[in-house]
C-alpha cells in the first residue's frame, strides 16, 4: 500500500525536511466548499499557507476575468494544529457562475459554483450511498453504474449463536435475516448502529418531507409513489424486524460472521453468519426506531399495508423486554469466554442505558401519547445535553419532543419548554464565535471534536444548530450549521471534500471492502469518510498527526478513512436541510 501524502498549510517550515516542504508547496493552499455557495449565503475560503499578500481575487473559472477583490483577514493561529490561516470572505459577491479564488504566491482554489441548489448533488449522493450498502440483493447497472455487483450475503440461513439462544431458539437454529445495510467498510449488520442511523434519516423526513418527497436517487423503488428516502429506510427496517425474537421481544445485537471478511467483494466468502446475544441497548434502539417508523409509515398505509401496525407492535414488545431486562450489556470479551465460535467483529458495546430508555420513551410517547412513556421521560433530569452518537442517543429523543410538542399533553408541553431552554444553551455554546476559529467553522472549536468518525461530529453539530433555528428562528444558527457543511465539503485543514465522488479532491482509497476489491479506480460514491482522528487506532502511517490534520487517504486507515452508515445519515440531514431551507433563509432568490 502507498501512503498518500497531503499537506495543508504552513507547519513550522524550519522543522520540516526539504522533501516535505516541497510536497507542501505543491498542495492546494486555498480551502473552501468544493461545490460552492448559495448566491446570498455567507461565503468564506481559507488560506493555509504563509503569504505576505493582503488581497485575494475572485476570478472566472477560466481565470481570464477578475470579478471581485477583497482583503484577507489577519492571521489566525489554529488551536488544533500548527497551521496559521487567513480568511477570504466574499459574501457580498452574489452573481451566479463558476469561479476560482486566487491569491498571489498561493495559487488558485479548486473551481466552485455560486448557484441555487448548490449542495443538492451532495445531498442526493449521500442518500444514494445507502443503496450501495445494501446486503442480500444485486446492485444492477441501471442503478449502480460501474459499481454494479452481484448480491452478497443472502442471510436467508443465519444461525442462532449460543449467546443468543433461548428455549424456542436453541443454538444452531436457522432463521432468515435477509436485507439491511452493511454497517461500514465491513459486511456485518448491527442493530445499535442502525438505530441512530434510522432515527436520523426518519427525522430528516419528518423535518423536510416536502424536499424529500421530490428527491429521487435512482434506486429500484424510485417512482413507486413513496419518497426514495423512505424506500431506502424500509429496506433496512424490514431487516431490523427479523432481529427481534418473536417469543419475547428481545433484539439481537448483530448479524455477523464470526470474523471480519477480508478485502473481498460481498458474498465471495461463505463463512457462517450468526445473530448474537440480545441486549438492552439494541432492544431499546430498536423500540425507538420502530415507534418513529410507525408514525412515519402510517402516512403510507396503501403502499405498505400493515407495516406501521407491525412496527408499533414490535416497538411495544421490545419496550416490555427492556423493562424486564434493564441492564444487559453487550460485552463481547465476556461472551467469548463462554460461547463458541468466538466473535471478533464490531462490538458496539454499551453499559449505560438511561439514554436509550429516554429515546425509546420519547418516540413511543410521540407516536402513541400513552402516559406510561411520559412518566419515563419526566424522570430524565439534569442530564447534560450531548451530540448523538451510537452509544449516546438521548438527543434524538429531544429532537422528536421538540418536533411533536404541539400534539402532546399540557404537562408534556411544559416539560418540553424546559428542555428547549436547556437545548438552546447547548446550541449557543456550539455556535459562539466561529469566525474567530482558524477555519471559521463550528467544527474544531475543541480538540475533542476530532475523534473516530469526526466528520459525523461536524454533521451532528449542524443538526443541533438547525434544531435551534427551528425553535428560535434566529438565522445565526443556520449560518453556523452551514459553516460545518462547508467544512465537510472542503473548508478544512486536510483540503479534502470528505464525500466520495464529490468535489475536486475527495478520498479515493477509503477503507471499504467493495471499493478496494472491485477493481474500479474510483470508490463507491456518496460515502462519507470518517475524517481526522489523532488517536490513529489503525497504526497506519500518517504524514501529520495533529488533531485537525490526522487524516490519510489510504485503505489501511480505518481510523480516519473508513465509512459508516451512522456518519452518512447526519450528513444527509445537514445537506438536505440546507437545500430545503435555502429560500427561507434568504440564501437563494
Amino acid at each position: 500500500m502507498t501512503v498518500n501524502i497531503f499537506v495543508v498549510g504552513f507547519l513550522s517550515l524550519l522543522l520540516l525536511p526539504d522533501t516535505l516542504v516541497q510536497a507542501q508547496q505543491n498542495e492546494p493552499a486555498i480551502q473552501l466548499n468544493q461545490l460552492g455557495f448559495y448566491p446570498l449565503a455567507p461565503k468564506t475560503a481559507v488560506l493555509t499557507r504563509e503569504t505576505v499578500e493582503k488581497k485575494f481575487y475572485l476570478l472566472s473559472a477560466d481565470t481570464k476575468d477578475t470579478l471581485y477583490e477583497g482583503v484577507l483577514s489577519r492571521p489566525i493561529q489554529s488551536n488544533n494544529s500548527a497551521l496559521t490561516t487567513r480568511l477570504a470572505v466574499f459574501s457580498e459577491f452574489t452573481r451566479a457562475g463558476k469561479y476560482v479564488i486566487a491569491i498571489t504566491g498561493a495559487g488558485n482554489s479548486c473551481p466552485f459554483s455560486i448557484t441555487e441548489n448548490v449542495n443538492r448533488a451532495a445531498a442526493i449522493a449521500a442518500l444514494k450511498g445507502f443503496y450501495f450498502q445494501r446486503s442480500s440483493m444485486p446492485l444492477g447497472t441501471k442503478y449502480a453504474g460501474q459499481w454494479s455487483r452481484p448480491a452478497g450475503h443472502p442471510d436467508t440461513a443465519v444461525l442462532i449463536h449460543a449467546s443468543a439462544a433461548s428455549e424456542k431458539r436453541p443454538p444452531g437454529i436457522v432463521i432468515n435475516s435477509a436485507g439491511g445495510w452493511y454497517d461500514a467498510g465491513d459486511y456485518n449488520k448491527y442493530i445499535v448502529n442502525s438505530g441512530i442511523t434510522m432515527g436520523t434519516l426518519l427525522s430528516a423526513y419528518e423535518d423536510f418531507s416536502t424536499f424529500l418527497q421530490k428527491a429521487e436517487t435512482n434506486i429500484p423503488e424510485s417512482g413507486n409513489g413513496v419518497p426514495d428516502v423512505l424506500d431506502e429506510v424500509v429496506y433496512n427496517l424490514r431487516w431490523m424486524l427479523t432481529m427481534q425474537d418473536p417469543a419475547d421481544g428481545g433484539v439481537y445485537n448483530k448479524c455477523t460472521n464470526a470474523d471480519f471478511d477480508g478485502m473481498v467483494m460481498p458474498g465471495v466468502t461463505r463463512a457462517p453468519r450468526y445473530v448474537v446475544q440480545k441486549g438492552t441497548a439494541s432492544t431499546l434502539d430498536f423500540a425507538a426506531v420502530m415507534a418513529q417508523s410507525a408514525r412515519v409509515y402510517n402516512q403510507y398505509k396503501n403502499e405498505f399495508p400493515g407495516l406501521a401496525d407491525s412496527c408499533l407492535k414490535a416497538a411495544g414488545a421490545a419496550w416490555v423486554w427492556a423493562l424486564k431486562n434493564p441492564a444487559i450489556a453487550y460485552d463481547q470479551s465476556v461472551i467469548n469466554t463462554k460461547y463458541t465460535p468466538v466473535i471478533t467483529t464490531g462490538g458496539y458495546g454499551d453499559h449505560e442505558f438511561a439514554d436509550e430508555f429516554f429515546w425509546a420513551a420519547c418516540e413511543l410517547y410521540c407516536t402513541t401519547k400513552d402516559e406510561q412513556y411520559f412518566s419515563v421521560i419526566a424522570k430524565r433530569k439534569n442530564a447534560p445535553m450531548m451530540l448523538p452518537s451510537w452509544n449516546k442517543v438521548d438527543m434524538l429523543g429531544y429532537y422528536s419532543l421538540f418536533r411533536k410538542a404541539a400534539a402532546l399533553s399540557p404537562a408534556a408541553n411544559e416539560l418540553v419548554k424546559r428542555y428547549k431552554n436547556e437545548f438552546i444553551e447547548f446550541a449557543d455554546r456550539l455556535a459562539s464565535a466561529p469566525d474567530s476559529s482558524a477555519f471559521a467553522t463550528v467544527m474544531g472549536k475543541s480538540k475533542s471534536d476530532f475523534n473516530w468518525g469526526s466528520n459525523s461530529n461536524a454533521a451532528n453539530q449542524g443538526i443541533a444548530l438547525i434544531n435551534a433555528y427551528f425553535i428560535t428562528k434566529h438565522k445565526q444558527y443556520m449560518h453556523a450549521a452551514l459553516s460545518n457543511l462547508d467544512y465537510i465539503l472542503g473548508r478544512n485543514a486536510t483540503g479534502y471534500c470528505f464525500l466520495t465522488g464529490t468535489g475536486s479532491r475527495s478520498p479515493v482509497h477509503i477503507h471499504h471492502r467493495q471499493s478496494e476489491a472491485d477493481g474500479i479506480e474510483l470508490p463507491v460514491p456518496g460515502l462519507l469518510s470518517g475524517g481526522p482522528n489523532p488517536a490513529r487506532q489503525d497504526k497506519c502511517v500518517y504524514q501529520f498527526t495533529e488533531p485537525e490534520t490526522s487524516f490519510t487517504d489510504d485503505v489501511c486507515s480505518y481510523a480516519s478513512n473508513e465509512i459508516a452508515i451512522n456518519w452518512n445519515a447526519p450528513f444527509v440531514y445537514l445537506a438536505v436541510a440546507m437545500e430545503a431551507l435555502q429560500q427561507e433563509m434568504g440564501y437563494s432568490k
